[in-house]
């Protein structure tokens, strides 16, 4: 099964704030309006944001305001 466009442009941003291990409040921002941009949050998104959520919750990757 392909991807999601917005899929892959999630799993592009989560994967800077992984590498980084920061993610700035406007960038969890636009991951989110892009989550939920075609009004449908598909299973592979669903992961990733699950992903980036117990990343922040257990400080792998630091939420800093911009």
């Amino acid at each position: 099964m392909k991807s999601s466009d917005s899929a892959v442009k999630l799993a592009e941003m989560i994967n800077k704030a992984i590498e980084d291990h920061v993610i700035t409040t406007a960038a969890y921002e636009e991951i989110l309006h892009l989550a939920h941009e075609d009004g449908v949050i598909d299973p592979e998104e669903r992961a990733l944001l699950s992903q980036l959520q117990e990343m922040i919750a257990d400080k792998t990757v630091r939420g800093v305001a911009e």
